[in-house]
C-alpha cells in the first residue's frame, strides 16, 4: 500500500512537468535518462562491495567470503536483474503512456533506486528485515509488467507486432 501512496503523493506534489515528447523514440531517449539515475544505487553497491572484499579478504585472499562481503556481492547481484527488467518494463510503459503522466517515469525511477537502497539497508541489518525493500521494487516492477501486457493485448492489439 505504500508504493502507490508514494508514487500519487509525489505525482500530486513534485513541481515538475514531464517535457512534451510526441515521438516514442524521442519517450524511449526520455526514458533511458531517467533510467539513467536509477543505476546509482547498483554503482554504490558495487563499490562498496569492492571495498569490502579488499578489506575482508587482506587477510586470506582466496579463502570463504565473509558474510559483510556476501552481503554486497548478492545485493548487486540482485539490483542488476531487477535493474534489467524494470528498465524494459519503464521502456513499453513510456510508449503507452499518455503525454500528460509521462512524469510518472522519473517518479518510477525515483521509486527503485530509494526501494534498492532500502532493500540494502534493511538486508546488512537482517534476512528478515528485507521483504519490505524488495516489495518496494517488485511490486511497481509487477504492476508495470501488469498495465504493460493489459495495453498491448486490450487497449492496442492492433499495433502489438507494428
Amino acid at each position: 500500500f505504500l508504493c502507490p501512496c508514494l508514487v500519487y503523493g509525489a505525482y500530486v506534489f513534485l513541481p515538475f512537468d514531464a517535457p512534451l515528447l510526441p515521438t516514442v523514440s524521442a519517450r524511449l531517449v526520455y526514458t533511458l535518462r531517467c533510467a539513467a539515475f536509477a543505476t546509482f544505487p547498483i554503482v554504490l553497491g558495487m563499490i562498496v562491495s569492492g571495498i569490502s572484499r579488499l578489506c575482508f579478504s587482506a587477510l586470506e585472499p582466496f579463502g570463504e567470503l565473509q558474510r559483510e562481503v556476501e552481503i554486497h556481492r548478492t545485493y548487486v547481484s540482485q539490483s542488476i536483474h531487477l535493474f534489467i527488467l524494470y528498465f524494459f518494463n519503464m521502456a513499453v510503459l513510456a510508449t503507452y503512456l499518455p503525454q500528460e503522466v509521462l512524469k510518472l517515469i522519473p517518479l518510477l525511477t525515483g521509486l527503485f533506486a530509494i526501494s534498492r537502497l532500502i532493500y540494502w539497508l534493511s538486508y546488512a541489518i537482517g534476512r528478515s528485515f528485507r521483504a519490505f525493500g524488495f516489495s518496494m521494487t517488485f511490486l511497481p516492477l509487477l504492476a508495470m509488467l501488469l498495465w504493460n501486457l493489459y495495453s498491448m493485448f486490450v487497449l492496442e492489439p492492433e499495433n502489438l507486432l507494428a
